[in-house]
């Protein structure tokens, strides 16, 4: 995409997508004449859609590619053969422009108010001055390097280093516990580790040195542990390096550093989405797809645009993330279309002592943000509060709200939008997506020049085939069925880390339907060669007009405020505990409902659950996962229903709390102790007469 040295004193901000479609009108003769016509375009002529794409947003290699999608299968696709990418190029092609504009890279605060702007050549020469450290201490192609650091400068810095080099990224939040971290690096076998000293969260300093510690002695693969000073700038731990003394670099070597190119594929990162059995899925993405589908993704559809750009001139793009979640991924591709990227560290909801959810408002009207996203349970926290932006500063910058992580309400977008028309913003967009970590993207989300309506996402986004099918297979208009993608996405996971044959792959993703069904783009079946249909795990309601909402999780994941966790990880931690036999958790968020999350515990003969035993419980989630994973209610039952093969129900049982009949959810000839569904079957009624479907 091409910009103008201009220096227009207000930017008219005129829609992404529409650029996008006045290009495709002079560049390559297409019109359309409605949104769903050209969806339908991009999501059956994938091959012109994607290269328009890389065209458009003019991605570099410095080799030819033969065409944007040579092989289309699910999964196994193959996509630009013979380019060459590297992330952290398309974010430093922007560091003279958006310097000489005079606009940051980063603007970062945390819960004590120190802020901390990075400017564009800062953040590009301390990336090369960390990248050569990195590589004195023996990094090349293909290794893990593991950060355990909150969402700071830094965390960007490390990342575009590490990547810079071809080596492979991965981070957890420091608000996990030892074990969760643990079920996660110690599948990817890291050389290096970089750590923080600790956190600041809910007005409370958290020292992590004794986590460090425990992971540096449970991960024989790291060789060297880089420490940086979050709490203390003189932390220090017996056999660790200092992170800012490997920033601190700035000569002619530092200077000369380049990013290395590297094939389309070349992994990127690796991300952990948990399913019900097992550990956590560590899911490769590569350089390539994740660039592109994020320019996409984020400049047509979110509407962020480039800082430097006439048209979004000053852009400044704020979403609220930890570092475990993808949506810190999401804020940082910001920089990859050369935006101002503006960070909160902290709770977003003040401390326990002193609530307060007009920090991140007051923090937005600081900065002059102008794309404000955050999850939707941070928008409903607000409107329970009384929030009123009218006392948060001036918010006359925001022009967009984002939203994801789970359904929003029609409620609490209503709310919103008469907060800012009572600030003189009549009308204010919503973005509301949903996507996953799976593919670090989006299937569905905004678009500027459609009608909103509250609690709706707007489209299918561009490129994502999203259908939602019945049982059979079939796809179903106006209805509530599974989310799935009949096409192919460049971002798509490359891979499972150490998954032999694919195998957890899958079935994580592409095992339900047959394979070849649904597959022809357009519309139609394909031999089963070209594999299955992408099976999201959403409950979908697709309607005429084209917008969607998403009903929650169609599996047993527990989607936890926005975030994801395997409920295999949380039943590890509380059944450590001496007196549980067996536990079952179920998630009942879902669309205009609280979260609501029951644990039920089956106990040793002659223990019975009191409030010590609550507590400890609790205690050991927290430890283990995180506090937000600590459930609503704990209830102590006789058994835990299980099949024949001895899986736990837990997607049954969440289907009878959602008001669904006992004969459409489960079939007690399958199970091995049927006996045990009245209880349920009668616990499920009294909480439908509290709360009603």
């Amino acid at each position: 995409m091409k910009t103008s040295n201009a220096s227009p004193s207000q930017a008219p901000f005129k829609p992404q997508i529409r650029l996008y479609q006045d290009w495709l009108a002079r560049e390559r003769g297409l019109t359309f004449d409605s949104y769903d016509a050209l969806w339908r375009w991009s999501t059956t002529d994938l091959d012109a859609f994607w290269q328009s794409c890389w065209d458009y947003f003019d991605l570099q290699s410095p080799t030819p590619h033969t065409q944007a999608l040579n092989r289309n299968a699910m999964p196994g696709s193959v996509w630009f053969e013979g380019a060459q990418v590297n992330y952290a190029h398309q974010v430093f092609r922007h560091t003279q422009a958006a310097h000489a504009a005079g606009f940051p890279a980063l603007i970062s605060t945390n819960e004590k108010g120190q802020t901390r702007e990075l400017s564009w050549p800062e953040l590009q020469r301390q990336a090369a001055s960390l990248a050569l450290r990195l590589r004195e201490l023996g990094v090349v192609k293909g290794d893990r390097v593991a950060a355990y650091l909150p969402n700071i400068p830094e965390a960007m810095v490390a990342f575009l280093a590490t990547v810079s080099l071809g080596a492979v990224w991965s981070i957890c939040a420091p608000d996990m516990g030892t074990a969760a971290v643990l079920d996660r690096f110690k599948q990817i076998e890291p050389k290096i580790l970089l750590a923080c000293d600790g956190v600041t969260y809910a007005g409370k300093d958290h020292d992590r040195l004794a986590v460090v510690q425990a992971l540096q002695a449970a991960l024989p693969s790291v060789q060297h542990t880089l420490l940086y000073g979050n709490l203390d700038a003189a932390a220090s731990l017996p056999n660790t390096l200092s992170f800012m003394d490997a920033c601190t670099s700035d000569n002619a070597e530092v200077a000369a550093f380049q990013p290395e190119w590297l094939p389309f594929d070349h992994p990127l990162w690796i991300v952990y989405s948990s399913g019900t059995t097992g550990m956590p899925k560590p899911i490769v993405h590569g350089h390539g797809g994740t660039v592109l589908v994020a320019v996409t993704l984020k400049s047509l559809h979110n509407d962020v645009g480039c800082s430097y750009a006439p048209n979004s001139w000053g852009e400044r793009y704020h979403w609220y993330s930890s570092t475990g979640w993808v949506m810190w991924n999401a804020q940082m591709s910001g920089l990859l279309s050369g935006t101002t990227c503006v960070i909160f560290d902290g709770n977003p909801g003040g401390s326990k002592d002193a609530p307060d959810w007009g920090t991140l408002w007051r923090f937005a009207a600081e900065h002059q943000v102008t794309f404000f996203g955050a999850g939707a349970a941070f928008f409903a926290n607000c409107m329970k509060a009384g929030v009123d932006l009218q006392s948060c500063g001036d918010l006359s910058s925001v022009r967009a709200l984002g939203t994801t992580g789970s359904p929003l309400s029609a409620d609490t977008q209503a709310w919103g939008t008469e907060q800012f028309e009572r600030i003189g913003t009549p009308g204010i967009w919503w973005c509301n997506i949903s996507g996953g970590t799976d593919f670090a993207g989006a299937f569905i989300g905004g678009n500027r020049e459609l009608p909103q309506t509250p609690g709706r996402m707007q489209c299918r986004l561009l490129g994502s085939a999203v259908e939602s099918w019945n049982e059979q297979g079939q796809p179903v208009l106006d209805e509530v069925g599974e989310l799935i993608c009949s096409q192919p996405l460049p971002a798509m996971p490359l891979y499972f880390w150490g998954d032999a044959d694919n195998k957890r792959y899958l079935s994580s993703y592409f095992d339900m339907y047959p394979a070849g069904l649904g597959r022809r783009p357009g519309g139609g079946d394909l031999p089963a060669s070209a594999g299955g249909v992408w099976r999201h795990g959403d409950w979908l309601r697709i309607y005429p007009d084209g917008s969607c909402v998403i009903y929650g999780r169609s599996d047993a994941t527990i989607n936890r405020h926005g975030l994801r966790m395997g409920t295999s990880e949380l039943y590890r931690a509380v059944e450590a505990l001496p007196e549980v036999l067996d536990s079952m958790v179920v998630d009942l968020e879902y669309l205009g409902r609280e979260s609501y999350m029951p644990l039920f515990v089956a106990l040793r003969p002659g223990v019975t659950l009191d409030d010590a035993l609550k507590q400890r419980l609790n205690q050991a989630i927290k430890e283990a996962l995180s506090p937000r994973f600590v459930p609503n209610e704990i209830f102590q039952v006789a058994e835990i229903p299980r099949t024949l093969t001895g899986k736990k129900q837990e997607l049954p049982i969440k289907k009878l709390l959602l008001g669904q009949p006992l004969s459409k959810v489960i079939n007690p000839d399958a199970m091995a102790n049927a006996a045990c569904l009245p209880w349920y079957v009668e616990f499920a009624q009294a909480h439908l007469a509290r709360h009603p479907a």
